[in-house]
């Protein structure tokens, strides 16, 4: 092979070398919008905001008028309007109210903005229970743990909350919540009853409860190997609840099971003791204020429930096993790629050098040599100056840099074909001006492209 030969090929390979740069600097540059959040697995949980009235959780009851229920209270100290369900220990709330008058306006669940705004407007009310949800004065009093949720949404007790605001407002001593749920064993017929729907893969929905199927989408996201679902409607206040999480554990070991009394929902299964726990007080303290003051379907506070489950899992607790994700070749390259760039730039500034040397014009070679030893040596210089200063560029001067590259490549091209020193000089015009354009948004004086091969050739 001879020595012209071997120098042609060195020049197509410097050029190879400055193209793949190029590609790399792009590719680069364009991945930067993306996240650095790196997630083995994202929780396929339904989410989002829920305007009021868009889940049924709005009743249809009708109020009396401001002036009716101001009658109503400053007739009787306690008054229930059509469909309140809060209950309360009338001799522990008789206790803390004391001598102080105390008058309690008691209102059902599912009361839209309006209805809300006609109770706050009933001032001789000293305290409002819309549903279960307990407020007076500029206070509203809400459970911090998991017997007073269970209570409070199991059998709309409000027992504790009456008596902590009515001590607050009076500025009494406030005594220690007690937690006055009872349970008893069910009945074998009651057992029975329950078992033989779960023996045949279908949820046992009590008489009275309202949920009409279990949400198969977050059923499965929550509990992929299924689980028993045992719906109850509110129980009786003051009664024992039937308790068939520990049987049922016993009848369907290592499986999970969702019991819900009313809209109170609790666990039992593999991890019961860590997990129940952990999911209750997660939902209600998310949740509980919310569903103290609407109506909402069971259907919807299981499918809730159910997405915080799945949301507990993809935490990664409990040893719950992540979906596959497959793997993204950029997020993997990208550390690399700022140095395949520099080794490109390194091998084109060598294999540039050697050029030149062969070809004889070097370096210093002046503008109209009969060689034209000037048109490469301008080239070579601005090409450095571009490579030198695509390491120090931003968002700002990116466009004008790969533009200018860009022009050199083709100018670098023309020169190769033989085409005309004025095209060529045109083409180099275009890419100083690019160059300056990148190194005055820069505001690196030195990086000028006038500055900077006066110094190279100086």
């Amino acid at each position: 092979m001879t020595g012209r030969q071997l120098l042609r090929r060195a020049d197509r390979l410097r050029w190879v070398f400055l193209g793949v740069a190029v590609v790399v600097l792009v590719v680069f540059l364009l991945a930067q919008h993306q996240s650095v959040e790196v997630s083995y697995g994202q929780s396929p949980s339904a989410s989002g905001r829920i305007e009021e009235g868009s889940a049924g959780e709005l009743s249809d009851v009708t109020l009396p008028s401001v002036e009716e229920m101001t009658a109503l209270v400053a007739a009787d100290p306690v008054v229930r309007l059509p469909g309140a369900v809060a209950a309360w220990n009338e001799s522990r709330v008789r206790d803390a109210i004391g001598a102080h008058d105390v008058r309690i306006l008691v209102a059902p669940p599912g009361l839209d903005e309006e209805q809300r705004k006609h109770l706050r407007e009933v001032d001789n009310a000293t305290i409002r229970v819309i549903g279960t949800q307990v407020s007076g004065g500029l206070y509203e009093v809400t459970p911090d743990r998991i017997p007073g949720w269970r209570a409070q949404f199991a059998t709309h007790d409000v027992t504790d909350l009456l008596v902590t605001l009515i001590t607050t407002l009076n500025k009494d001593p406030r005594p220690e919540d007690r937690d006055e749920l009872r349970w008893r064993e069910p009945t074998d017929a009651e057992v029975e009853r329950v078992a033989a729907d779960l023996r045949a893969d279908r949820p046992h929905v009590a008489a009275g409860a309202t949920l009409t199927r279990v949400p198969a989408d977050a059923a499965r996201n929550a509990f992929p190997d299924g689980a028993r679902y045992v719906v109850l409607p509110a129980q009786p206040h003051g009664e024992p609840l039937p308790a068939y999480g520990p049987v049922l554990t016993r009848l369907f070991p290592d499986e999970p099971i969702v019991l819900m009394y009313g809209t109170w929902i609790e666990y039992h299964g593999p991890a019961g003791e860590e997990f129940a726990e952990l999911a209750a007080a997660s939902f209600y303290a998310q949740f509980g204020s919310r569903l103290s003051r609407y109506a909402y379907p069971q259907q919807n506070v299981l499918t809730a429930y159910l997405n915080q489950v799945t949301d507990i899992r993809y935490a990664g607790l409990f040893d719950r096993p992540l979906p596959y994700r497959p793997l993204d070749p950029l997020r993997v390259a990208l550390p690399a790629l700022p140095w395949v760039f520099a080794g490109c730039v390194a091998a084109f500034l060598v294999l540039s050098i050697r050029s030149l040397r062969r070809s004889g014009g070097g370096l210093l070679a002046r503008p109209g040599d009969p060689q034209r030893g000037g048109v490469p040596a301008r080239l070579a210089g601005l090409t450095a100056l571009a490579l030198e200063v695509s390491l120090l560029t931003d968002a700002r001067s990116n466009p004008a840099l790969t533009r200018g590259i860009v022009t050199l490549q083709a100018a670098r091209e023309a020169l190769d074909e033989g085409l005309p020193d004025r095209h060529v000089t045109r083409l180099l015009d275009t890419a100083t001006a690019e160059l300056d354009d990148t190194a005055r948004t820069l505001g690196i004086a030195g990086y000028r492209p006038h500055l900077y091969l006066q110094g190279r050739l100086s």
